[in-house]
């Protein structure tokens, strides 16, 4: 499991700052949402369990990036990873 606290992410940029150390993305990796679902779709495994904290404060200073977040990460699961666990709290 990997647990990753976006509580003090203020912006787009800085969420996906984190999601590519945390995810180890590459360093090509491109900072926006297309960028996001080729990394996870083909360049990196996703751990099994994700637990985001500090999910409302990223939903409130960053709303469609949190919500891009979890659509991308929903469609991964459905296509790649039926037993993938996502937590957001």
């Amino acid at each position: 499991m990997v647990t990753i606290d976006e509580a003090s992410v203020a912006s787009e940029g800085e969420l996906h700052r984190l999601l590519q150390r945390e995810f180890d993305f590459p360093d090509f990796y491109g900072q926006n949402w297309a960028a996001f679902w080729d990394a996870v779709s083909g360049l990196v495994l996703i751990p099994e369990h994700v637990r985001f904290v500090g999910w409302k404060p990223l939903a409130e200073h960053v709303p469609d990036g949190a919500m891009v977040l979890a659509d991308c990460l929903d469609r991964y699961r459905d296509l790649h990873r039926p037993g993938l666990r996502v937590e957001y709290l």
